[in-house]
C-alpha cells in the first residue's frame, strides 16, 4: 500500500538537497533581513520548469529558460526586493552574473544554475551586494525555512510543504517552497516556486508531470487578475532515494505539494479576508468552465461583495453572462457551500440571512451549475479589501 505523510524540511526534505540564505540589503541597501537564497542538489538532477506567459519577461526568466536546455541543473539562486525586470541588456547581464557567481561558488559547470527574482520592476539590480551575498551563503539541510523566508515580499508567512511517500519498494521525499501574495492570476500566478524530490524520474516524464501539476494548481489561483513578469516554478529530481515510483504515485505526490503551496499563496493574498473556492459545473467545454470560473473569481464587483460578507449571486450570474462561455440563464444554479442562492436563474427562496452567514466565513465555496455540458473547473480566489488597495498604492 502507498502512503503519504506530511514532514518538515520544505525544499530540503528530499535527500541530497541543501539550501541557505543571506541578507544583502537588495531593496533598502541595509541588510535587515535575508533577501537571497540558494538551493543546491548535491547530485545531478533532472529539471522541469514553467515560466510566465507575459510577453514582458524579466531577465532571470529569460536566462533560466536558456539554462533549462542544459542536461543537468544543480542550483537555483533566488532573491527578493528587486525583480530585475524591464532592465534591458544590463539586466540580462546581471542575471547571467548571478548564475555564474552561484556556479563558481558551488564548483558547477556553466548553465547549471537557474535564477529567480521578485520585487520592484524597472530598478537595476545592486550587483556588488548581490554577488557578495551569493559568496556568503552557507548551505545545509536545515536551510529550507531560511530560504523560504528570504524570498518573501509582501507575504506574511513562509510557504513550505513536504511529504514522505511510502511505496512497496521503499520511500521517497518531495517538498517545496513558494512565495506570492499579489499580482496573482493563472497562466501562471505571480510567484516563485521550487519543488525538489529524491525520487528517480526521467526528464521527459518529470516535465510532463510538472506541466500537468502546475495547470491544476498554480494556474487555478487568482487574487487580483494581474500577471507578473517573473513567474517561475521549478522542479528538480536527483534520484538520491533510489526509488522509481510509478507515474501515478509520483504525480499524486507532486499534485499534493503544488496544491498545498498554491492554496497558501491565495490564503496569504494581499489584504485578503476571505478564501473562496469557485467551482463551475456542467459547462459546455473545459475552456468554457475555466472562462466562467475565472470571470467570477476576478470580478471586482463580486470580490467587493465578498469582502462585505454579501452573497450577491446576481453579480456572479452577471460575470458568467459576459465571459463568453455558453450558458442559459434559465438553467443556471448558484450555490454558497451547499445552500442554493439561485435556481434556474432566479432567487432560490433561501433566506438571505443564511446565505450571509456563509459569505461571512473566512472560507467558503461558490458553485455555479450551468447544466449545458459535462466540463468542470475549480479556481481558488479571494475577496478584495481596502487593505489590498493600501498595500498597492506604491512607495
Amino acid at each position: 500500500m502507498n502512503k503519504m505523510r506530511k514532514i518538515k524540511g520544505g525544499v530540503c526534505a528530499a535527500k541530497g538537497f541543501v539550501a541557505g540564505a543571506a541578507g544583502c540589503g537588495i531593496k533598502s541597501g541595509k541588510a535587515t533581513r535575508d533577501d537571497l537564497a540558494i538551493i543546491f542538489s548535491e547530485l545531478p538532477a533532472a529539471a522541469a520548469a514553467t515560466f510566465t506567459t507575459n510577453k514582458v519577461k524579466a531577465a532571470p526568466v529569460r536566462i533560466s529558460a536558456e539554462h533549462m536546455r542544459a542536461a543537468r541543473v544543480r542550483a537555483i539562486v533566488l532573491n527578493s526586493g528587486n525583480a530585475n525586470a524591464c532592465t534591458g541588456p544590463n539586466g540580462l547581464a546581471d542575471a547571467r552574473a548571478m548564475a555564474a557567481a552561484t556556479e563558481k561558488a558551488l564548483g558547477l559547470k556553466p548553465a547549471q544554475a537557474l535564477v529567480c527574482s521578485t520585487g520592484r520592476i524597472g530598478v537595476p539590480m545592486p550587483m556588488p551586494i548581490v554577488l557578495k551575498g551569493i559568496s556568503s551563503v552557507r548551505l545545509s539541510r536545515a536551510g529550507g525555512t531560511p530560504a523560504a523566508k528570504a524570498i518573501m515580499t509582501s507575504d506574511t508567512f513562509a510557504k513550505e510543504f513536504a511529504l514522505e511517500v511510502i511505496t512497496h519498494d521503499g520511500h521517497f521525499q518531495i517538498g517545496g517552497m513558494a512565495k506570492g501574495a499579489g499580482m496573482i492570476d493563472p497562466n501562471m500566478a505571480t510567484m516563485l516556486c521550487v519543488v525538489t524530490t529524491d525520487a528517480i524520474v526521467p526528464a521527459a516524464a518529470l516535465r510532463s508531470a510538472f506541466r500537468e501539476s502546475v495547470a491544476d494548481s498554480f494556474n487555478r489561483i487568482t487574487i487580483d487578475g494581474d500577471m507578473s513578469t517573473n513567474d517561475t516554478a521549478i522542479l528538480l529530481a536527483n534520484g538520491a532515494s533510489g526509488i522509481s515510483p510509478s507515474p501515478k504515485i509520483f504525480s499524486h505526490a507532486l499534485d499534493t505539494v503544488t496544491r498545498a503551496l498554491a492554496r497558501m499563496i491565495v490564503e496569504d493574498g494581499e489584504g485578503v479576508s476571505r478564501f473562496v473556492e469557485v467551482e463551475v459545473r456542467r459547462a459546455a467545454s473545459k475552456p468554457d468552465a475555466r472562462r466562467a470560473a475565472k470571470a467570477i473569481a476576478n470580478s471586482t464587483l463580486v470580490k467587493c461583495a465578498w469582502a462585505g460578507g454579501d452573497p450577491n449571486w446576481g453579480r456572479i450570474l452577471d460575470a458568467v453572462g459576459y465571459c463568453g462561455a455558453k450558458m442559459n440563464e434559465a438553467k443556471t444554479d448558484i450555490f454558497y457551500d451547499e445552500l442554493a442562492a439561485a435556481k434556474n436563474g432566479v432567487a432560490s427562496g433561501t433566506p438571505v440571512k443564511k446565505l450571509r452567514q456563509i459569505a461571512a466565513k473566512k472560507t467558503f465555496r461558490v458553485t455555479v451549475d450551468l447544466k449545458v455540458g459535462k466540463a468542470a473547473c475549480v479556481v481558488w480566489t479571494t475577496d478584495l479589501t481596502e487593505e489590498y488597495v493600501r498595500l498597492n498604492l506604491g512607495e
